[in-house]
């Protein structure tokens, strides 16, 4: 019996989880910015965002400052169609909702709080590490 229980508990969680995603870029992301100086400006204040380069075959990252101490970095690359549209199609912030992360090749809308897809089953967005020491922020996906 506690054998059975315990194999319908392993069965529940397994089911709930979302499966890794296949389309993560093998970029080596290790990023350094100082969000509270000048050059960073838009990231001065709690829910400034701002979309940063990185190395191939990254699409870029969006930063966003969640609170005074903590940020978000999101990948570029639709995680869901990541190779439909030609060229250097990007993952851009939405001017009218500012809690949105709009794909304009898909049409997918994602949260910039969690990077969560919205309205629709999916992957989410790829979000990297960060750490920061109240001057520099450091982005990484290791």
């Amino acid at each position: 019996m506690i054998f059975f229980a315990a194999s319908m508990a392993v069965f529940a969680v397994s089911c709930n989880s979302k499966p890794s995603n296949p389309n993560v870029p093998e970029a080596d992301i290790n990023i350094y910015i100082y969000p509270n100086s000048l050059q960073y400006y838009e990231l001065n204040n709690v829910g400034g965002k701002l979309c940063i380069s990185a190395n191939q075959p990254s699409r870029g990252i969006i930063v966003y400052r969640y609170n005074i101490d903590e940020f978000k970095a999101y990948e570029r690359l639709d995680p869901n169609n990541p190779y439909t549209c030609p060229g250097n199609r990007l993952i851009f912030i939405d001017s009218i909702d500012y809690n949105i992360i709009f794909d304009t090749c898909s049409n997918h809308r994602y949260s910039i709080l969690t990077g969560e897809l919205i309205g629709e089953s999916g992957y989410d967005l790829v979000q990297y590490f960060t750490y920061f020491d109240g001057t520099e922020l450091r982005i990484t996906n290791n």
